[in-house]
């Protein structure tokens, strides 16, 4: 497949053309897989993507797989070590954030039934297709990023901006923001069937 039709975004890096052909804007409803890439796009803050890909499968060694219920029970001393001896990203707010949203998230599966349920619970378990032109059209968050990112806040998850967030619909595929050329895009995947 030629990379000149994919996002441009996607095509200088293995990882990020990996991310954007297996992951990127679809859907998913595992819990496990929204914690994880609500914690890797809190991470992300200030930095670039790439740069969390590259470091994600150290973040999955420290963080167990980014097993829910484990991540809750992080101690102090653990979330220090992981800071001092994992190849990940030294932020020592970052590294508490992910126990500190796991607890949250528990809260939120005792509530909802699970974190799925609640997060697409905004959509009425609906994807928005975009039909973006250029990557320049995209915007950097939008009326729904901001409305999950206020109750996320209010729920006392850490590192939830809006910015953050829209990224956060796209990575779990609320959002199908592949550029309409792109043979990624749903209504061109949807043709190839």
């Amino acid at each position: 497949m030629s990379e000149e039709l994919r996002c441009p975004w996607s095509v200088n890096d293995p990882f990020e053309l990996e991310y954007h052909d297996k992951e990127w804007c679809v859907p998913s409803t595992d819990d496990t897989y929204l914690f994880e890439m609500l914690n890797l796009e809190g991470a992300q803050a200030g930095l670039s993507w790439k740069l969390i890909l590259h470091k994600r499968k150290a973040y999955q060694e420290a963080f167990f797989g980014f097993d829910i219920d484990k991540c809750a029970k992080l101690t102090d001393e653990q979330l220090a070590d992981i800071v001092a001896e994992a190849a990940i990203v030294k932020n020592r707010l970052k590294v508490k954030a992910v126990r500190t949203n796991a607890l949250a998230t528990q809260k939120v599966q005792a509530e909802f039934g699970s974190f799925a349920n609640y997060i697409w619970g905004f959509t009425d378990n609906k994807r928005i297709i975009n039909k973006w032109q250029s990557m320049g059209s995209v915007p950097a968050s939008n009326e729904l990023s901001e409305k999950i990112s206020k109750d996320l806040k209010k729920r006392g998850f850490k590192f939830v901006g809006p910015v953050i967030i829209y990224s956060y619909l796209q990575a779990i595929g609320m959002l199908d923001d592949h550029l309409i050329t792109c043979p990624f895009h749903t209504i061109n995947r949807e043709e190839t069937k």
